[in-house]
């Protein structure tokens, strides 16, 4: 089992330079961990590759599609205080964004806390960076 953040999600949902590695993983380690957040993340990446004129209309709406089908076997860590207090210390810790600290403070509770013991797959290197500075094995990036 292994946390994925939304960066290496969008991979298994669209065609990208990282869907074959993507692919590979999931294939290998079929179970998905991944934060409540995570659904909207992706709904927001998705929608700025069509805005930016990546993704046709057609395409963002195949790819949603998936994400819903996906998102029913993924394992899901909840909006709840643990990750609100983590992502609250990563980012006094780590040069994150407010999203991507409540991923890793998401990755730590789904850890109960040890950190080495869950495979964290991301493919943005400041994430992947402040991961592997809390234990995790950074896959991916």
């Amino acid at each position: 089992m292994k946390y994925w953040d939304s960066s290496a999600l969008i991979p298994l949902l669209v065609s990208e330079d990282a869907s074959a590695r993507m692919d590979a993983l999931v294939r290998e380690d079929p179970a998905i961990v991944t934060w409540w957040g995570s659904h909207v993340e992706c709904a927001s990446a998705l929608s700025r590759l069509e805005r930016d004129g990546a993704l046709a209309a057609g395409d963002v709406h195949i790819a949603l599609a998936r994400m819903a089908e996906a998102a029913q076997g993924w394992v899901e860590v909840p909006a709840m205080d643990d990750v609100r207090d983590q992502a609250v210390r990563l980012l006094r810790s780590h040069r994150l964004r407010a999203g991507d600290a409540l991923q890793l403070g998401a990755a730590i509770v789904a850890a109960d806390f040890q950190n080495s013991q869950l495979d964290f797959v991301t493919l943005d290197p400041r994430q992947a960076d402040a991961a592997a500075r809390e234990g995790f094995r950074v896959v991916g990036a």
